[in-house]
């Protein structure tokens, strides 16, 4: 079936070939998009002139001396009525178009006696010839694996789609404005890097052939940013790709856009009242509101966020205190819960899992989770009271972590310290911990002022559509067509 329309098509393309019609022109003479042109029918003056407009056929209706086609060229829709007695170049439209094709159109604005606003068309010419058939606009897509692989159809067919990747463009605009108006610098660093570092996650490994050595995607843009600390910028920020080679879910990808800024002589209290304001504006000019919907509870963005206190949440809910809390103690629990207990898992990685599951998954309505202890960040300052905690927070909310911020460790010693601990537990099979950087080591040890650093990714902007992750992204990342498994 779906080769026979193909051959159809194709037919069609060769019948507009040899009457001299071009069906793939490099120039499109228009004067207004369609969006323009459904907005002018307000003005009487538009009715009197002509316009040009072009758009892909969205639906079609042949009565014979008489064809009905919806354009829509992404900025909205209206109908052609195109006639044998009043359009140049009808017959031949006729005879090949179809759904999917593009039509340029001139004409001038009518509404049809039920009041529809149309384009009564003068001329006309196919500019591309669709050479496959369109999926029905009425029953759209409905398996998700070929919604993701083929985006581009369902972009087509669903404006609530097109509208979503659009505020996606908002979220990020927002942050980009808001900060370059705080005073921040936007900056580019690289992605293939020889040490991974700045976050707990297995890299993609590459080869340089230029250099004859082999890099990693990033993971972060933290060690990068910092370097430009010790500079002497104050304030940096940078959105870009990072790459994690770990499990797809709800929340996570292994390819996505992150947002990390860096703030000299600032401490995670400047930043987190910062970061609450930035984070309104985003979701009001993303949203519209302050008030969203996920997995059908009220969120609310808009009260002042509350401090939650990382050792006593997790003491009130599990009954470990974790400045006393053994491994074991810790191996107990995630076994009582039903989590899978490898002999790679530290400590660190005992509580952030524990934590995770019994934890935050409750934890709705936006609040700052404060003071972590050190083994599950190590790139953050300790608590000069507490030296077992350290000045981290996470917003937490829609029960995920939606970005994360602390006064950065610039103590080179104590940092080198931390990345050894790192090191023993890469040594007993964890993939994810970090690797000692010698040269960001380095870099501290000619000095970096004292600052607050923030990351957030787009799972932001997934919880406040109410979709999974890959579902707000243009193109995830799918299994291969051709496997045979």
């Amino acid at each position: 079936m779906l080769e026979d329309i193909i051959k159809s098509r194709k037919e069609k393309l060769a019948v507009l070939q040899a009457t001299g019609f071009d069906p793939y022109p490099a120039t499109v003479k228009i004067t207004h998009s369609i969006g323009e042109a459904v907005r002018s029918f307000a003005l009487c003056s538009i009715f009197k002139k002509q316009i040009s407009i072009a758009g892909r056929v969205l639906g079609l209706r042949d009565q014979g001396k008489l064809i009905f086609a919806d354009l829509d060229d992404g900025t909205g829709r209206i109908q052609a009525l195109l006639s044998g007695a009043k359009t140049d170049g009808f017959e031949i439209i006729k005879a090949a178009l179809d759904i999917g094709d593009f039509l340029e159109i001139s004409g001038i604005l009518v509404k049809t006696k039920k009041g529809e606003k149309s384009v009564e068309t003068r001329s006309a010419r196919i500019i591309v010839k669709s050479l496959r058939p369109l999926p029905s606009e009425h029953f759209g897509i409905e398996d998700t694996e070929t919604r993701l692989r083929k985006r581009y159809l369902e972009l087509i067919l669903n404006p609530e789609t097109r509208e979503m990747f659009r505020k996606k463009a908002v979220y990020w605009q927002t942050f980009r404005e808001a900060l370059c108006k705080s005073g921040f610098l936007e900056v580019e660093t690289p992605v293939l890097e020889q040490t991974p570092g700045g976050a707990e996650a297995e890299p993609f490994k590459t080869h340089y052939n230029a250099l004859d050595a082999d890099f990693y995607l990033r993971i972060s843009l933290e060690i990068a940013l910092k370097k430009l600390l010790v500079g002497g910028y104050d304030k940096v920020f940078e959105i870009g790709r990072i790459f994690r080679n770990e499990g797809i879910d709800a929340e996570h990808l292994q390819d996505y856009t992150q947002l990390e800024f860096y703030w000299a002589y600032a401490d995670y209290n400047d930043l987190m009242k910062f970061v609450e304001k930035l984070y309104k504006r985003v979701i009001k000019a993303t949203c519209g509101s302050l008030k969203t919907e996920w997995k059908g509870h009220k969120i609310d963005w808009s009260s002042e966020w509350k401090t939650v206190d990382y050792f006593s949440v997790f003491k009130e809910k599990t009954g470990l205190d974790l400045n006393n809390a053994t491994v074991a103690d810790l191996i107990n629990k995630a076994k009582e819960i039903d989590i899978s207990v490898t002999p790679s898992l530290g400590k660190g990685r005992l509580i952030d899992l524990i934590f995770r599951k019994l934890i935050r998954s409750e934890m709705l309505q936006p609040v700052f989770l404060v003071k972590p202890p050190i083994e599950i960040e190590p790139l953050a300052k300790r608590v000069k009271e507490e030296k077992n905690k350290v000045l981290r927070f996470q917003i937490v909310a829609c029960g995920s972590e939606l970005g994360k911020g602390f006064s950065e460790a610039n103590d080179p010693l104590d940092e080198r310290m931390r990345f050894k601990e790192q090191m023993k537990l890469r040594e007993l099979g964890d993939a994810e911990a970090q690797m000692l950087d010698e040269e960001f080591l380095e870099a501290l040890e000619y000095g970096m002022p004292p600052a607050a650093g923030f990351g957030i990714s787009e799972r932001l902007f997934a919880v406040l559509m109410d979709k999974p992750v890959r579902e707000t992204v243009f193109f995830p990342a799918m299994k291969n067509q051709n496997r045979n498994d």
